[in-house]
């Protein structure tokens, strides 16, 4: 039974869509700045609660191991009892635990609230892109609404980067956590009328929940997670690292066979065929993996090897911000409209391949204008890349499981993130250590460690490259496909009699006879 609307959902005015779509990006923008302004004040907390080194890493490590683990999960249910009901209960998870990570006073406290910040996070995000797919239907404004999501998702990992490190310096490392309360509290206050009132078929639909099915993902994910975290500590090959990571390999591959054979499965493979889906998702884990070396190993560069604050740092990464945000919002829409999603999602992978490459170059003595300021402005590519690749992972979705294609690409991006600051922060310590031993200065080991980083992201950008060249298939001019645009035109029809007078008229200037331009359009943004 999928999961239905409210007809005040359904017919909901375009300013109101647009307020949600400002909630749904507030929400991803909390989720984003928090991941990023930590890093920045990791040394205060360090130096203020008494955390050992290994202990220090359980900061980021709680929240990516809650977050990661759940996101699937939570997209599933958001499909089953309301995603605007989840979004809710995590945006107040998020904030509350937001509080109790601010009043931390020890480092036990301060890793509990870490981790119920991520189960927070998961919630929300989890939902998010499924309620805009279905707040948006007509191609053109998806198209839009998704470009503005996903630069502030790009954006705001730049952005956390300034305000941690002015926050942290100005005030005290607490307030990067009492920052969330007002946006928080603003958040939700917005969101309840502004969101759709959806309701799913409820828990017991089909037989009841696939409670087997949860237990696995949940379970294989955070196995696996916390084994990719902890192979700077204890090494690729270890005992630990093996053993742990073919237990995840074997509660994931026990969730597959059980969704292959549950009556109400959490996750219906019907989603994985799509090759729409399924590519992106490879593609993201690969790009977003690449892009760990760009947003932390660079912020880590010109601290350690150029001698930069905090905020400077911060601010030397603002024109990545602001030419992410000027082409995200600016032109991505319009490229993706008239060349279409794989045409555009090719074009960023080569400006980011652009910024690895550059950066395997950095000398020790670093000129910010000549060596690092054409870094930042092929950042672009982020704001070509990640809307066309969002619109993609988002295509092949019924409306039933948007909640959870919302979930699956949120968790590809968790998996390729836990991954990256695995593999690229453990092959930099290696080479770093390597050139030590071999008698090289401090700040010279340092940038080589960082250069074999960025060429391992150079080669992960190929590969995320070839295969969305090979997979992803560019949509023929004229023809409509994909199972979410299909489903969400029948429902709009379906609604017709509840829509508003100025979608109504939208809607019958899309399927005027001659509107060639509009067809053009339309086909040139489905997958």
């Amino acid at each position: 039974m999928p999961a239905t609307s409210t007809p005040a959902a359904t017919a909901a005015p375009t300013r109101s869509r647009w307020v949600a779509l400002g909630v749904l990006a507030t929400g991803m923008l909390m989720t984003i700045l928090d991941g990023s302004i930590v890093t920045v004040a990791m040394p205060a907390i360090q130096s203020d609660l008494g955390f050992t080194p290994v202990g220090l890493s359980w900061v980021v490590n709680a929240y990516l191991i809650a977050f990661g683990s759940l996101l699937l999960l939570a997209g599933r249910l958001g499909d089953l009892i309301g995603r605007k009901r989840m979004f809710l209960a995590g945006t107040g998870v998020f904030t509350a635990a937001s509080l109790l990570a601010g009043v931390a006073a020890s480092p036990g406290v301060l890793i509990a609230a870490r981790f119920l910040q991520g189960v927070g996070s998961a919630m929300a995000s989890a939902v998010s892109l499924g309620i805009l797919v279905t707040l948006f239907t007509a191609p053109r404004e998806r198209a839009k609404a998704i470009a503005v999501f996903s630069f502030t998702g790009a954006a705001g990992a730049s952005i956390g980067q300034v305000l941690g490190g002015v926050l942290t310096e100005a005030l005290t490392w607490n307030w990067i956590f009492f920052i969330n309360l007002p946006i928080g509290i603003a958040a939700l206050l917005v969101a309840l009328p502004a969101l759709p009132g959806d309701r799913g078929p409820g828990l017991k639909a089909g037989g009841g929940a696939d409670v087997i099915g949860a237990l696995l993902v949940t379970g294989g994910l955070m196995v696996g997670i916390y084994a990719v975290v902890k192979i700077e500590e204890y090494g690729a090959t270890s005992a630990h690292t093996v053993g742990l990571a073919t237990l995840s390999l074997a509660l994931l591959a026990g969730f597959l066979v059980r969704q292959a054979r549950a009556a109400n499965p959490l996750m219906p493979l019907r989603i994985l065929r799509s090759r729409s889906v399924s590519g992106a998702n490879l593609v993201q884990m690969l790009m977003v993996a690449a892009l760990f070396s760009f947003q932390i190993l660079v912020a880590l560069y010109m601290q350690k090897v150029l001698g930069y604050g905090a905020a400077k740092t911060g601010l030397a990464m603002l024109p990545a911000a602001a030419v992410i945000g000027a082409v995200s919002l600016g032109v991505s829409t319009r490229l993706i409209t008239r060349y279409g999603e794989r045409n555009v999602l090719l074009t960023g992978l080569v400006l980011l391949f652009g910024v690895l490459g550059l950066l395997t170059r950095v000398p020790v003595n670093a000129s910010y204008v000549t060596d690092l300021l054409p870094v930042m402005l092929l950042a672009a590519g982020f704001g070509l890349a990640l809307p066309a690749l969002t619109s993609l992972g988002m295509s092949g979705a019924k409306d039933e499981d948007a909640g959870l294609a919302s979930g699956l690409f949120n968790t590809t991006q968790q998996i390729g993130m836990a991954l990256g600051i695995a593999v690229l922060s453990t092959l930099a310590a290696s080479r770093t250590e390597s050139l030590t031993a071999a008698g090289r200065p401090a700040a010279e080991a340092l940038a080589g460690g960082y250069r074999l980083a960025f060429a391992v992201g150079a080669a992960l950008i190929l590969a995320a490259f070839a295969v969305a060249l090979t997979v992803l298939r560019q949509p023929n001019r004229g023809e409509t496909t994909g199972q979410g645009t299909q489903s969400q035109g029948a429902k709009q029809q379906g609604t017709q009699s509840q829509a508003t007078k100025g979608q109504e008229t939208e809607r019958q200037e899309t399927t005027k006879p001659g509107a060639r331009e509009q067809r053009d359009r339309v086909a040139a943004s489905t997958v």
